[in-house]
């Protein structure tokens, strides 16, 4: 047994099959209906310049203050109604804001800053999401796929969100701090819903997984922990934000100032691991026992430009953009009133 499976807490080795919610699902509970009628939708009013926002989310563990927001009432107590809708990952979120069918979206921040080295689209951060803790983001292999080491994660078949997302480049950058060799690797790109699934089924030798669904592996699948990829230099490593189109930012300042204070309000209340254990269920799918035991990721709220630079920093050392980004210029502030 390697030194990473013994540190795993053994009520972390319990599980419970993920799903996605649906946007009218989402709504029926949060209060954010689509019965106000497209002006509603699409207009502004006292507080803000538009009022009801489509934002791109994942049915991941992180992104439970966005839905305490929702339902809580931060939101529409600045004036806002939201939409929240569950994408694949973090790419195809991002993907849908650049297109302009969102106007905020979750994203990791890997495919964020490479959209904007590589001039894809301008983004403007509006607010910080999560940042990893130990037993957040795990590499777990196939009960039946020999690997149980590092070394053996070597010429694998290994299940990622997607290609150029920050489970490709965790995966990549704790191979190389373990002396493996990841040229000959086989990526899966797999939706995190699926891959207890596909460890189960042998259909990959290992999955970077996280929350809820590193427990659903290590329950339902058996799947044995292999890496630790959030310990050691990258440890508190930034993982994902919220992110908008920099013309949607700019043409809308007190709508985005608005979305930040409601955020900033709910990760405060989030705090509380008691506020955010009953949402679980509802937009994770997860039952209550389960959603009392998963580790949960360190919430934020505020961009912060020294600790977001380490992303960008991690991608130049690993090919993924080819310059430095100035993340500083891209945390979006909105002028003082």
């Amino acid at each position: 047994m390697s030194p990473l499976h013994r540190a795993l807490p053994r009520r972390n080795l319990l599980k419970l099959a993920g799903g996605m919610v649906t946007a009218g699902a989402l709504m029926g509970t949060s209060g954010c209906g689509l019965l106000g009628g497209s002006e509603e939708q699409k207009g502004g009013n006292a507080q803000v310049e538009k009022a009801h926002l489509r934002i791109g989310g994942l049915p991941t563990s992180e992104l439970a203050p966005l839905h305490l927001a929702a339902k809580n009432g931060h939101f529409q107590r600045e004036g806002l109604t939201v939409e929240i809708i569950n994408a694949p990952d973090g790419a195809t979120a991002l993907n849908s804001t650049i297109g302009g069918d969102y106007d905020i979206t979750f994203s990791s921040y890997v495919p964020i800053f490479a959209a904007q080295a590589k001039g894809i689209a301008q983004l403007k951060i509006v607010a910080d999401c999560a940042s990893s803790n130990p037993n957040t983001c795990m590499i777990m292999a196939s009960p039946e796929s020999g690997v149980r080491t590092p070394q053996d994660l070597a010429d694998k078949r290994i299940a990622i969100s997607g290609s150029g997302t920050i489970s490709e480049l965790l995966v990549k950058a704790s191979m190389k701090a373990n002396g493996v060799d990841y040229d000959g690797v086989q990526w899966m790109p797999l939706g995190f819903i699926n891959m207890p699934n596909a460890l189960r089924t042998n259909q990959v030798d290992a999955a970077f997984v996280v929350e809820p669904f590193l427990t659903l592996s290590a329950r339902d699948a058996g799947a044995v922990p292999v890496v630790d990829t959030v310990t050691g230099p990258l440890e508190d490593l930034p993982l994902g934000g919220y992110v908008s189109a920099a013309k949607f930012a700019e043409e809308n300042p007190k709508t985005v100032a608005a979305f930040q204070r409601a955020m900033d309000s709910a990760v405060t209340e989030a705090q509380d691991r008691s506020k955010i254990e009953p949402l679980l269920p509802e937009f994770a799918k997860i039952d209550k026992e389960t959603a009392a035991i998963i580790t949960l990721l360190k919430m934020n709220s505020r961009a912060d430009a020294t600790r977001l630079q380490r992303i960008p920093r991690l991608m130049l050392e690993f090919g993924y953009i080819d310059k430095e980004i100035d993340v500083a210029s891209m945390i979006f502030t909105p002028p003082q009133s």
